[in-house]
């Protein structure tokens, strides 16, 4: 709650200031640097775990290289907070997550430290390579790193990168941040001490030099690069990446300042592609973290004044994950898909309860698609839960595995609408990219109790079906026990009003409800975006003077825009207002500030709709 006295850490505003710094003062640098961490995440929110593990990473890579000559490229970007603190964004740690301040991943705009943006996971080896070749192409002399975790390393576009480095041959250093909820037991004395062996610069050069002789004499260097490899396999895990061409180092203690800086010392310089394997502890340094790497991943702000009334409401994951369970105790040919969200989606109760129908694939979505494809070629009923903005990354899959053979796979779509991590993590696309899809149904619940109905009604449906629904808690509405079926296609009169009728799609029908209560408008609570009820557009349109689509998602190619195509094939002529998330990227900040930011709250809804009520009446009245 109070900010904790950092004297070393306020010494040092840029990574040149931290190479002033004695080697012997990097250690205590490093523990003012986890307290002001834990006291800046407890003020803003944020993820918390990642970053305590990597604090002596950080400061040993921008001790030793050359930053920003030299780039650095953080996956993910959830480990990305220290570095922040050290690259002159220290005192504005504050604002984190909030408008106008400190992004909750790396963003090339907001500091030259930053080098490529991220926030989705697996990217950074891609990037760091492209980096690398074209600072070769303009004869740059420069270090370029990837830091990526064990966990983004589960991600087949991480290898897929690895796989073009040796055909390259560019100078880029790979380092694994794995942060194992406990020390490898290859981190012992012989692994380290062979670690210190591989990276010396009498082994490096040695090797250079053996390879140069002989490399003329080919049966002679196959032996001995065998014999190498075969050395380093008995006591490290680094043969695959030995093979795909990277000299492996490693493993060494991610939290040991004085080893990570001598063998990156011993290795900044060498050419060719490297591999550095980092052992680390998630949450390091703060108990509660460390006990709960998982739990600690991403925090609320720490609250002044906390509630005094206890949260009673199910947020929208446990709706599904509730779902989940009793639909599996009906249907014994029901599995459960996640990659790597299991806490997230809530599948936490069905995979203890049904740990032989639970498949988490890791970070892995375009395999997580393909995966549930192949199970319901089988006739198995697959349910992948998953986060909008995440589907994105499996969009080939959706496409070509799924829809294109009508296979029976039920999509969970978790945390649709805006967030406040900003673009990389708001779903305000899946509208626009899943309408698109022939044979595909898409629904959206404006309320608790639709979602576990509309479950259900995707579960049975036979073909690729999918329910979107946003973070956190509802309009307070219990859901039923009983599931019933709902008709495909079919939306649901809210309330009858005149003049205007208000199309609302998902959760924003709480939002619009204030605005057609103010108008005495009509309110329909449309719940399929595709197929869309056309006859009951058809009868708003002849009966009201203006239709509104409301929906939280991109009002480019978005529900609203499926409503205008079917209007257009009638040639009805109709006056409509199509109101979503603009066509620009929105970034962090509280998710109802970002509503209303975007005009797509009550007041917001209602001011868009009288504006256009205004401006019509106002031609009209030049017409006549």
């Amino acid at each position: 709650m109070e900010r904790p006295a950092t004297p070393l850490l306020d010494s040092v505003n840029f990574p040149a200031d931290l190479r002033e710094l004695d080697e012997d003062d990097l250690v205590t640098l490093a523990a003012e640097l986890r307290q002001f961490l834990l006291f800046t995440v407890g003020q803003t929110g944020g993820h918390l775990g990642a970053g305590l593990g990597v604090v002596e990473l950080t400061i040993a890579l921008h001790y030793v290289l050359n930053t920003p000559v030299d780039q650095l490229v953080w996956d993910v970007g959830h480990q990305a907070y220290p570095h922040k603190i050290l690259t002159g964004r220290r005192e504005q740690m504050h604002n984190l997550r909030r408008p106008g301040g400190v992004a909750p991943f790396p963003v090339r705009k907001e500091s030259e430290y930053d080098t490529f943006g991220v926030g989705h996971s697996s990217t950074s080896i891609g990037a760091a390579l492209g980096m690398a070749v074209a600072s070769r192409m303009q004869g740059k002399a420069r270090r370029t790193v990837a830091v990526i975790g064990d966990g983004a390393m589960t991600a087949g576009m991480a290898f897929e990168a690895l796989n073009h480095v040796s055909d390259t041959d560019a100078n880029l250093l790979v380092i694994l941040n794995d942060n194992a909820m406990s020390i490898s037991e290859n981190v012992g004395g012989l692994a380290k001490y062979f670690a210190r062996i591989l990276s010396s610069r009498f082994y490096l050069t040695f090797r250079a030099g053996s390879k140069k002789i002989f490399s003329r004499i080919p049966h002679v260097w196959e032996l001995a690069r065998r014999t190498e490899e075969h050395m380093k396999g008995m006591v490290m895990p680094g043969t695959l990446f030995d093979e795909l061409g990277l000299n492996y180092m490693g493993p060494i203690d991610g939290h040991d300042l004085k080893t990570l800086i001598s063998t990156l010392e011993n290795i900044k310089d060498l050419t060719g592609p490297q591999f550095l394997h980092v052992v680390t502890q998630k949450g390091k340094g703060f108990g509660p973290a460390e006990d709960s790497p998982v739990g600690t991943h991403s925090l609320s702000k720490i609250e002044k004044t906390p509630s005094q009334v206890p949260k009673t409401l199910p947020d929208n994951s446990n709706i599904f994950g509730r779902w989940l369970c009793d639909m599996a105790e009906i249907d014994e040919n029901l599995v459960g898909i996640t990659p790597a969200m299991r806490e997230g989606s809530d599948l936490i109760e069905f995979s203890e309860r049904f740990p032989d129908r639970y498949f988490d694939v890791a970070i892995a979505e375009q395999h997580a698609v393909t995966l549930a494809a192949g199970l319901a070629c089988e006739g198995i009923k697959p349910v992948v839960a998953i986060y909008s903005t995440f589907l994105q990354r499996a969009y080939d899959q959706l496409v070509h595995d799924v829809a294109i053979q009508n296979l029976n796979v039920l999509f969970a779509i978790d945390r649709a609408g805006l967030l406040e991590d900003g673009p990389t993590h708001s779903g305000i696309f899946d509208l626009s990219y899943l309408r698109c899809i022939p044979n595909m149904v898409v629904m959206a619940p404006s309320d608790e109790n639709e979602i576990r109905q509309m479950l259900y009604t995707g579960f049975l449906h036979q073909g690729p079906a999918c329910v979107r629904y946003p973070r956190g808690s509802g309009s307070g509405v219990s859901p039923s026990a009983k599931m019933t079926r709902l008709k495909i296609g079919a939306a649901r009169l809210v309330r009858e009003g005149k003049e205007v009728a208000i199309l609302a799609f998902g959760s924003i029908v709480q939002a619009a409800t204030i605005a057609a209560d103010n108008l005495d408008a009509t309110l329909i609570d449309m719940r399929f975006i595709k197929p869309l009820d056309e006859g009951l557009i058809r009868k708003m349109a002849c009966s009201h003077d203006l239709l509104v689509t409301v929906e939280e998602n991109s009002v480019m190619g978005g529900a609203g825009s499926a409503v205008n195509e079917y209007l257009t094939s009638l040639d009805l002529n109709t006056s409509i207002l199509n109101l979503g998330i603009p066509d620009s990227f929105i970034h962090q900040d509280e998710p109802g500030k970002m509503l209303t930011a975007c005009g797509l709250d009550g007041d917001g809804i209602l001011r868009s709709i009288k504006t256009r009520l205004n401006v019509d009446e106002a031609v009209a009245n030049i017409v006549s």
